[in-house]
């Protein structure tokens, strides 16, 4: 008898570890999609209360269901964030629409918001840069998540309030042709634009052990060789400065020294960052008050 009750136990201990296991691990997914796209934790709790309701066992059945909630959401979240003061970038270029987000990966994981005013901007800046060059588009980054200003767009330390984007470079090839919307990472992030050893380097020998400025060197033979479009570039940063500060109140644009330098641009908004941020050699980031 003594050792059925002790069976017993252990059953009763193995099944209640396993039950917190699982609970820690359902836990740790909802905070992984809700971090990496605000909306996906909500998914996956969704799905995973109908997968319960309808007994559904097979993992890919899981899935499918998740993805069809997922999806079901982030398309209420384009109709339902106006309400809450933001609006989505455009995933898609058009002949009428010189502005688009550069991978459908941002539009996916809901990183393409902006409140009104920051998207009047990047509609202006990209009709602005469509009518002095011909065929130009211009190519937004990560934004901002749909809701709750304060909520982080990591790994970006100020992505949180709708209030700020990033842009992708202007470049041209090896022969000196325009690449239109074309960048050199395929996300348009991390293919730096090296400073050379006279250059102005703010942070060269420092060594902070708590610090967003990565240099990947490891990946950086990888990007293509193409080099910046300074006339683009110049024009798009001039308009910002100028036109951008007078209507849409642009703060700030963030912008390491050695290409400040290298354009020419000389106008108080076109800041560094610092040293302990993301490196702005690879995209130029603005945010408006």
């Amino acid at each position: 008898m003594a050792q059925e009750n002790g069976k017993v136990r252990n059953r009763n201990s193995g099944s209640q570890s396993h039950s917190v296991l699982r609970f820690i691990f359902h836990v740790a997914i909802v905070l992984f999609l809700t971090l990496l796209t605000q909306i996906g934790g909500i998914a996956y709790l969704i799905a995973l209360a109908i997968s319960r309701l309808w007994a559904v066992r097979r993992f890919w059945l899981r899935a499918a269901l998740f993805l069809f909630v997922y999806v079901g959401l982030t398309f209420a979240t384009g109709l339902i964030a106006p309400i809450f003061g933001r609006v989505s970038l455009p995933c898609l270029a058009s002949d009428a629409n010189k502005l688009v987000v550069r991978s459908p990966i941002y539009c996916a994981f809901n990183r393409n918001y902006v409140t009104p005013q920051v998207g009047e901007l990047a509609y202006a800046l990209a009709e602005e840069m469509d009518k002095e060059f011909p065929g130009t588009t211009t190519v937004a980054l990560d934004a901002n998540f749909p809701f709750l200003s304060g909520f982080p767009l990591l790994p970006h330390l100020t992505h949180a309030d709708g209030r700020k984007i990033d842009f992708a470079y202007y470049y041209k090839d090896a022969d000196g042709s325009f690449l239109d919307g074309v960048t050199r990472s395929p996300i348009g992030y991390f293919a730096f634009e090296q400073p050379a050893a006279s250059d102005e380097q703010r942070c060269k020998g420092r060594n902070d052990w708590l610090t967003g400025r990565w240099d990947l060197k490891a990946i950086q033979p990888l990007f293509p060789d193409y080099r910046l479009e300074e006339q683009r570039m110049v024009a798009a940063i001039h308009w910002l400065t100028t036109e951008g500060v007078t209507r849409f109140a642009v703060e700030k644009i963030f912008l390491e020294p050695h290409l400040t330098n290298k354009l020419g641009i000389t106008d108080d908004h076109v800041r560094f960052q610092g040293c302990r941020a993301a490196r702005h050699d690879d995209h130029l980031h603005v945010q408006v008050q």
